[in-house]
């Protein structure tokens, strides 16, 4: 039987996520996952690519009230604004995506934390930014995620990939949004539409893995693993293929125990 073990949302692109025993699925995926980032002045969005001290950043929400922390550095609390007038950002192929600016006092909070200059914005209510490529329906959407509205990997997968390594390495490196148990080793690559209680979810592509798994959430330090390891027995014209990028077809709650149910 495989079951839920299991749910992260990500409040802001790139930073920490919150484990949650429950949680709201929405056609954009994972209630309030990935609605918010930081962004340069021009609009361009950022990662822990570039800057890998924004894993240490922990968003909270409560309502539309976050909180932001981070090591050796003051609480921010503000009130999230999610509408009025819009400015454009641009996050990989997608130009001119409407996001509301979340103002100085967050800015500036980020930018004292990275040394540079950014601005953090929220995706405009009402706003689809349209997934292109491998969508199911003509309405399929998601918010800041990297391409798709959710990732799910199973216990097994990661269990296997640290039966390979010296170091063993946790699940927070992948930054799933769902995790599950009772499936053989990558079983998920040959999942195509699978449903947890009432959510009927399609599974559309393996997820690419980039350099951002190679850093400790915790210390920062860079090593070549996973992706050295990874490579050699998981690898795609794409790259090193670790998860699946998952869409939902509709609405539901998701908690922690229930079954998935494999439907084709």
């Amino acid at each position: 039987m495989i079951q839920l073990t299991s749910l992260i949302y990500y409040p802001i692109k790139a930073c920490r996520g919150t484990v949650l025993d429950a949680a709201r699925v929405e056609r954009m995926g994972l209630e309030n996952d990935r609605r918010m980032m930081v962004v340069t002045p021009d609009g361009k969005f950022l990662t822990q690519r570039e800057y890998p001290k924004l894993a240490l950043v922990r968003p909270t929400l409560e309502a539309d009230n976050l909180t932001l922390n981070a090591p050796n550095m003051d609480l921010l609390c503000m009130t999230l604004e999610k509408s009025g007038d819009a400015i454009p950002v641009d996050i990989w192929e997608s130009r001119g995506v409407q996001a509301i600016d979340q103002g100085k006092r967050a800015a500036d909070w980020f930018s004292e934390w990275l040394g540079a200059e950014v601005r953090l914005v929220h995706i405009a209510d009402g706003y689809q930014r349209s997934i292109t490529k491998f969508a199911v329906t003509e309405n399929d959407h998601t918010g800041f995620a990297d391409g798709y509205p959710i990732l799910i990997i199973s216990e097994e997968s990661l269990a296997d990939l640290n039966s390979r390594l010296e170091r063993q390495i946790p699940m927070d490196r992948f930054r799933p949004n769902l995790v599950v148990k009772g499936c053989g080793p990558f079983d998920e690559d040959g999942w195509k539409r699978i449903s947890i209680g009432e959510v009927e979810l399609a599974v559309v592509k393996p997820c690419d893995r980039c350099v951002v798994t190679t850093i400790d959430k915790e210390t920062l330090e860079k090593s070549k693993e996973p992706l050295k390891t990874l490579s050699t027995y998981r690898n795609q014209a794409q790259g090193a293929m670790f998860g699946q990028n998952v869409i939902p077809l509709n609405e539901g709650r998701l908690k922690l125990g229930m079954n998935v149910k494999i439907l084709t």
